[in-house]
C-alpha cells in the first residue's frame, strides 16, 4: 500500500496554500468527507455554515478546505488531522489523484477481439479494448484509450484521448430530401470525416456523426458525457463540456469553454458563443451570443436576471464570475 504525506500532496498545487494540524501526516486512501477516516483524504467546496459543519462532522486525516475557512475552522484533533486552505479543493484534489494514481489502464495493448482495419493507423502507448472496430484509414493518436466496443469509421483521434465503453463515432449522419412526387425520401450523401483533437474524452454510449461534406470537429480538451448525440458537421470548440443527454443538430457551431446542461436540446444550424452556459432541459432554437446564460424551452437568456452572492469563482464555463445564488444555479446544471 503506497503512503502519501504532506509534502508528496502540496507538489501538485500551482497556487498558494496554507496548513493547519499535524503537518506530519500520511494517508493511505481517499474518501468523501462525512465517511473519511484519520488515514484518508478528503475535500470540501462548500464555505460558510455548511462547510464548517460538513468539516467539523468528518474524520478524514487530510481535508482540502477552501481559503474563506482559514481562521474559522481548526483541525478538532491536532495530532490525527490536517487541514489544507486552497482556492479550489475540488481541483486540487483531482490533480493529487492524477498525481498518485498508479494504476492506469495498459497501455501498448490491442485485444484480440478488436477488429482493425489494415489500412488505419494505431499510435503508441495506446489501449484498444475487446470488441473495438477500428475501421478503414481511421487514425489513432498517442497514448489513447478506446474502451470495449467502440466502432470508429471514418475518424482521426487526436493524442492522450479516452473513448469510453459503447461509443459509435463516424457513421453518416440523419439527412433526407423527400421527392416530390412520390414522397419517398433520399439519403444526403456522406463524405467528410469525425476529426477529435488532442486530449478529448468522450464518455460511454455516446454517437458522433461523421460530415456529409465538409468534418465534424471535437475540440481540443473537450468533454461529452455519457447518452450525447453530436450530429454531422457540428463543430466544438476547445474545452468545452457537454453533460449526459445533449443532443447538438447538424452544422451547429459551439465555441470555446462552453457549458451544456443535462438533457438539453440545441437546434440544427446555430452558434453557440464561446464561454456560454445552457440550463439543463434547455431548448436552443436561436444562437447564443458569448457568455451568455440561457435556460428554458425555448431557451432564453436569464444572464441579466443572475444575482452575485458570495465571494467565489464560478467556473462551470471558464467565466471569471462570482457564484451565484443556489436556487438559480439548481436551474443551469
Amino acid at each position: 500500500m503506497v503512503l502519501w504525506d504532506i509534502e508528496s500532496l502540496v507538489q501538485v498545487f500551482d497556487s498558494s496554500y496554507t496548513t493547519s494540524g499535524y503537518k506530519i501526516k500520511t494517508i493511505k486512501g481517499i474518501a468523501p468527507l462525512d465517511k473519511g477516516t484519520y488515514n484518508d483524504l478528503s475535500f470540501c467546496s462548500s464555505d460558510g455554515h455548511v462547510g464548517l459543519s460538513a468539516i467539523y462532522g468528518s474524520n478524514s486525516g487530510i481535508i482540502l478546505c477552501k481559503k474563506s475557512m482559514e481562521g474559522l475552522i481548526h483541525p478538532k484533533n491536532k495530532n490525527k488531522q490536517v487541514f489544507i486552505f486552497v482556492d479550489n479543493p475540488r481541483l486540487i484534489f483531482i490533480k493529487i489523484i492524477k498525481k498518485m494514481k498508479n494504476t492506469q489502464e495498459p497501455t501498448n495493448s490491442i485485444s484480440n477481439n478488436a477488429v482493425i482495419s489494415d489500412s488505419s493507423r494505431i499510435g503508441k502507448n495506446c489501449y484498444i479494448g475487446d470488441f473495438v472496430l477500428v475501421g478503414d484509414h481511421c487514425i489513432i493518436g498517442d497514448n489513447t484509450i478506446i474502451s470495449s466496443r467502440v466502432g470508429l469509421r471514418n475518424t482521426i483521434i487526436g493524442d492522450n484521448c479516452l473513448v469510453q465503453s459503447g461509443s459509435t463515432i463516424g457513421e453518416d449522419g440523419f439527412a433526407f430530401e423527400r421527392e416530390i412526387e412520390t414522397s419517398e425520401l433520399e439519403k444526403f450523401p456522406h463524405y467528410g470525416k469525425v476529426i477529435i483533437k488532442n486530449n478529448v474524452e468522450i464518455f460511454s454510449n455516446c454517437s458522433i456523426a461523421r460530415g456529409s461534406i465538409s468534418d465534424t470537429v471535437i475540440g481540443y480538451g473537450t468533454r461529452i458525457d455519457s447518452l450525447c448525440h453530436v450530429a454531422h458537421n457540428v463543430n466544438i470548440g476547445k474545452n468545452t463540456q457537454l453533460t449526459a443527454g445533449t443532443i447538438i443538430g447538424g452544422s451547429t457551431i459551439v465555441g470555446d469553454n462552453c457549458w451544456l446542461g443535462l438533457n438539453c436540446t440545441i437546434k440544427q444550424k446555430l452558434k453557440i458563443g464561446d464561454r456560454s452556459i445552457v440550463g439543463s432541459g434547455s431548448s436552443v432554437i436561436h444562437d447564443v451570443e458569448d457568455e451568455d446564460i440561457v435556460a428554458g424551452a425555448p431557451a432564453k437568456s436569464i444572464k441579466s436576471k443572475v444575482t452575485l452572492e458570495k465571494d467565489e469563482l464560478f467556473l462551470m464555463s471558464g467565466q471569471i464570475r462570482k457564484k451565484k445564488l443556489a436556487s438559480q444555479l439548481s436551474n443551469i446544471k
